[in-house]
């Protein structure tokens, strides 16, 4: 099967794309940046033979349309990740400008299955019952994830025409071999840097970017009976549970003060205007508050595709010794997992 990949070079993408390569397919990536594609491609082993590049953007209609010509298969996973006030104007530019251009394009090439990568907190917030398939579209009041709220209506409007989209949900993601270090694992990395003192109260849904990638190659041939709305494996911490969980991994005592989340959302308000001139990121962010604030578990019963979580304690501790292995961390800010070395 041949399946043309957006959003390829980023964390989801690239795992993703690893995960079709090791079931036999071909690969084709839209990419901006060619040595961007080499170097993701490095960073997971995945054999270059197995992968076509056209140079492109998801919201060129002309480079869209080559890579998705003849392909069985499409994999739309490129949207602006980020929390960051700094990459607004981008994520409007971007995410749902793209989702619509790409699968129009994707429909037009007569693919035979359309991936499209959208995200829990399109659904937020909620009624605060358990998300399911069938939960309404969210309309938050932060920009990356309103962006994203606008993609899974275009997402949506697909569906309901007639097409052959499928939509899946992946919850805050980490894991090793992250190309660009994004958000989430870029987080982890400043609590053991000791950056992250102050957290709200409340909890996300975290999950491994492994079992989302998997997720997305299982789809490619899962019967067309199958449900069109899957949410990628994850279980639904508590900040306290995360910070914990952490704690145990190290053995570090990592110190931590828990504020209600909605009295912290003027200072991530704030810090956010205060991000749009300072050059260096600041680790208190708007987005993130407000994630803990609004957000509830997947029900249980919700699918997954058969897919299981792996134990949250094995991704960070599999997260954490990547991020030592790639000079991210010390010995010291990683304590016990430091015993099995670099790498």
């Amino acid at each position: 099967m041949l399946v043309s990949v957006t959003g390829g070079t980023g964390f989801v993408g690239i795992h993703s794309v690893a995960a079709m390569v090791r079931q036999g397919h071909a690969v084709r990536l839209l990419v901006r940046d060619p040595s961007a594609a080499e170097r993701a491609l490095g960073l997971l082993a995945v054999d270059p033979g197995a992968v076509d590049l056209v140079v492109g953007d998801v919201t060129d209609e002309g480079s869209v349309a080559r890579a998705v010509r003849g392909a069985d298969a499409v994999l739309h996973a490129a949207s602006v990740y980020s929390f960051d006030s700094r990459r607004h104007a981008a994520m409007r530019r971007t995410n749902a400008r793209g989702t619509a251009v790409v699968l129009r394009a994707a429909r037009k090439a007569d693919a035979e299955r359309i991936i499209h990568v959208s995200s829990i907190v399109a659904l937020l917030p909620s009624d605060g019952r358990p998300l399911r398939e069938d939960s309404p579209v969210g309309r938050p009041r932060e920009t990356y994830m309103a962006t994203k709220a606008a993609a899974e209506r275009i997402a949506r409007r697909h569906q309901r025409e007639g097409a052959p989209v499928v939509i899946t949900y992946p919850p805050a993601l980490l894991g090793p071999s992250d190309p660009g270090l994004g958000d989430q694992n870029a987080r982890l990395r400043n609590t053991l840097r000791g950056l992250m003192p102050i957290w709200p109260l409340g909890g996300f849904p975290v999950g491994d970017v492994r079992d989302t990638a998997e997720l997305h190659a299982r789809l490619l041939t899962a019967p067309k009976s199958a449900p069109d709305r899957h949410f990628a494996p994850g279980r639904q911490l508590s900040t306290r549970q995360y910070v914990r969980t952490l704690r145990e991994a190290t053995g570090r005592r990592l110190p931590a003060v828990f504020l209600p989340a909605r009295a912290m959302l003027p200072v991530g308000a704030l810090a956010g205007l205060v991000q749009r001139v300072w050059p260096r990121h600041i680790p208190a962010e708007y987005g993130a508050v407000y994630t803990c604030a609004c957000a509830v578990p997947v029900d249980p019963d919700a699918s997954t595709c058969g897919l299981a979580p792996r134990p949250v304690a094995e991704t960070m501790a599999d997260t954490v010794r990547w991020l030592h292995g790639q000079g991210h961390l010390t010995d010291r800010q990683i304590g016990l997992l430091a015993e099995g070395g670099r790498g």
